[in-house]
C-alpha cells in the first residue's frame, strides 16, 4: 500500500484524481508522498518535424512525463512550419504515433514565420492550442493587427514572442554588467518591452486574447500589470530560469544562453513580484533542446535555448516554496491550473503525478530523458522527485 496525500489547489478548477487501489490517501502533511494534478506547459520545443537530432515527440513527451506534465503545447518553429493544415498534419501524425502524454501543437501566425502574410489560421484552428510565431517577433504593426483580428474571430489565443529585431544589434546576452565586463554584445530590455507595449494597444483595439511568452524584464511586468487593470484581455508567462537566475549567475558556457537572456537582479525581483501579485499568470519552461555539439560553442556562438521540463517543479519547489516566497498552492496554480484555464485545456482527473517531496538530489543532465542536456542548473541541489505520472489513466512515467 502506498500512502500519499492529495494537493488540492485553491483555484477555480477542482481536482479529484482517479487513484488506483494500491494507493491509500492520507491527510495532507502526514506523508512525504504527494499527488498533484498533471502539470501543463504551454511553451515547449519538441523539434519534430525537421530537427529530430535535437529532440523528438517521443523523447520530449517522455521527458515531460518525468517532470510531472500531462499536457504540453509545442511551438511552431519547425520544418515544415505548421502554417497550413497540410504542414501541421505532419506533426499531428507524429504526436498520435509517439506521444506518451497529450501534446497540443501551435499553429504559426504567418507563412513560414516570416511575418509577411497570415498563415491559414482558419484551416488550422480546430487542430491547434493557439497561434504563435515563437522564435520570431511579428515586426509589422499592420500584420500583427491583422492576425489579432483573425485570432479574435476564431476565439483562439495569440501567443507572442515579443522581440524588436531593430534593437538587437547582434546581442546574445543581457545588455548589463556582465556583458560590459566580459566584452559581450548585449540585448537591451527595450527589445522585449517595446513590442509588448505596441501589442497591448492592438489587443485593446481588436479584442484579441493576447498572451505574452517568456517575459524577462521589469518593464514587461509593469506594462502587463497596467494592461490588466485597464481591462485588456492579456496573460503572460515567465520561466524558471528567469525567476531563479540573473546575469550574476552567467558563465562562459552555452548552457547559460537563452532568448530572452538572463537579465539583472532587479528584473528577477520584478518577476518574483509578478508571480506573487498575479500579474504573471503561469510558469512555462521554454524547453528548447539542442545537440551537445551546438551548445559547446560558448555564449557567443551557441544557439539560444536550454532544457527545463524535467527540473521545473523541483527547482521552483525548492527555491520558491521552501524559501517562503510563494506557497505550494500558488505554484500548482501557475503550473497546472492557470495554463489550462487560459488555453482551454481540460484539467482531467485521470491526469496526476506522484512526488516524494523529501528526496534531495543534485540536478544531473546525464539522467534526463530529453535528448537535450544544456541546463544552467547542472549540479544544483533540489528537493522533490517525480515517482510516477499518469495521463488519461495510463502510466506515462514511472521511476
Amino acid at each position: 500500500m502506498i500512502k500519499a496525500s492529495i494537493n488540492r489547489t485553491r483555484g477555480t478548477l477542482g481536482f479529484t484524481p482517479v487513484i488506483p487501489s494500491e494507493f491509500e490517501i492520507v491527510p495532507a502533511g502526514s506523508s512525504n508522498l504527494v499527488i498533484f494534478p498533471g502539470f501543463c506547459d504551454v511553451h515547449v520545443h519538441f523539434r519534430e518535424p525537421g530537427f529530430s537530432y535535437k529532440e523528438t515527440i517521443a523523447s520530449g513527451s517522455r521527458a515531460a512525463a518525468a517532470g510531472g506534465y500531462t499536457d504540453v503545447c509545442t511551438m511552431p518553429n519547425l520544418s515544415p512550419v505548421p502554417d497550413s493544415l497540410e504542414n501541421l498534419s505532419k506533426q499531428l501524425d507524429l504526436i498520435e504515433r509517439d506521444a506518451v502524454i497529450r501534446v497540443h501543437p501551435y499553429g504559426a501566425l504567418t507563412v513560414g514565420e516570416k511575418g509577411l502574410e497570415p498563415a491559414a489560421l482558419e484551416d488550422m484552428a480546430g487542430s491547434v492550442a493557439a497561434f504563435s510565431d515563437d522564435g520570431k517577433g511579428v515586426q509589422s504593426e499592420d500584420m500583427m493587427r491583422r492576425v489579432m483580428e483573425r485570432c479574435a474571430a476564431l476565439g483562439k489565443v495569440l501567443a507572442a514572442h515579443c522581440e524588436d529585431e531593430s534593437l538587437l544589434r547582434g546581442g546574445y546576452i543581457h545588455d548589463g554588467v556582465y556583458a560590459r565586463a566580459h566584452g559581450h554584445r548585449g540585448i537591451c530590455s527595450e527589445s522585449e518591452w517595446k513590442p509588448i507595449e505596441r501589442d497591448i494597444r492592438l489587443a485593446a483595439e481588436t479584442g484579441c486574447a493576447y498572451h505574452v511568452c517568456h517575459i524577462s524584464c521589469r518593464e514587461s511586468v509593469e506594462l502587463i500589470r497596467d494592461a490588466k487593470k485597464s481591462g485588456v484581455n492579456i496573460t503572460c508567462e515567465t520561466a524558471p530560469h528567469y525567476l531563479l537566475l540573473d546575469e550574476n549567475d552567467l558563465r562562459e558556457e552555452g548552457r547559460f544562453k537563452m532568448n530572452p537572456p538572463l537579465r539583472s537582479a532587479e528584473d528577477r525581483m520584478a518577476l518574483i513580484d509578478g508571480i506573487k501579485d498575479g500579474t504573471i499568470d503561469m510558469i512555462a519552461t521554454d524547453h528548447a533542446p539542442h545537440s551537445a555539439e551546438e551548445k559547446a560553442r560558448g555564449l557567443e556562438k551557441s544557439p539560444f535555448g536550454i532544457v527545463g521540463i524535467e527540473t521545473a517543479f523541483p527547482l521552483l519547489y525548492t527555491y520558491l516554496v521552501r524559501e517562503g516566497i510563494i506557497d505550494l498552492d500558488r505554484l500548482i496554480e501557475l503550473m497546472a491550473v492557470n495554463p489550462r484555464k487560459r488555453f482551454g485545456l481540460e484539467l482531467n482527473n485521470a491526469d496526476w503525478s506522484l512526488w516524494d517531496m523529501e528526496e534531495e538530489y543534485e540536478v544531473d543532465p546525464s539522467e534526463f530523458l530529453s535528448m537535450g542536456r544544456a541546463t544552467p542548473f547542472n549540479g544544483r541541489l533540489v528537493r522533490g522527485r517525480c515517482l510516477m505520472t499518469v495521463c488519461g489513466g495510463r502510466t506515462a512515467y514511472k521511476r
